[in-house]
């Protein structure tokens, strides 16, 4: 099976591949990177507010995308018509969790 076809993030020259080269890391985490932002991108815009939220998140930091403030306001803009609390994680890294219990609006408290 063509591992560039399975979706899996790995890097080519793993153990005894004779002439094979070995790929940098950094070109294969950013590949896996671009990838997620592909296919999360794909299920935003079939309407998963989830992945529209993390869309928003990676245009936002540049994650996987150029980084685009327009963009990322868009995604959460559109995100925040279900879920008006979006936007408390629209400045955190991408894949945080976006919950209303959001545990960094007690940090002071203690």
């Amino acid at each position: 099976m063509d591992n560039n076809s399975s979706g899996s993030c790995s890097s080519s020259g793993g153990g005894g591949g004779g002439d094979r080269q070995r790929t940098p890391l950094s070109r294969v985490v950013s590949d896996c990177v671009r990838r997620w932002f592909q296919e999360t991108l794909k299920e935003a815009k079939a309407g998963d507010l989830s992945m529209q939220v993390l869309v928003g998140q990676m245009y936002f930091n540049g994650y996987g995308v150029p980084q685009d403030a327009h963009k990322g306001r868009v995604w959460m803009t559109r995100a925040s018509r279900v879920r008006s609390s979006v936007w408390k994680v629209s400045n955190k890294r991408p894949g945080y969790n976006a919950s209303d219990s959001d545990s960094d609006d007690s940090k002071g408290d203690s």
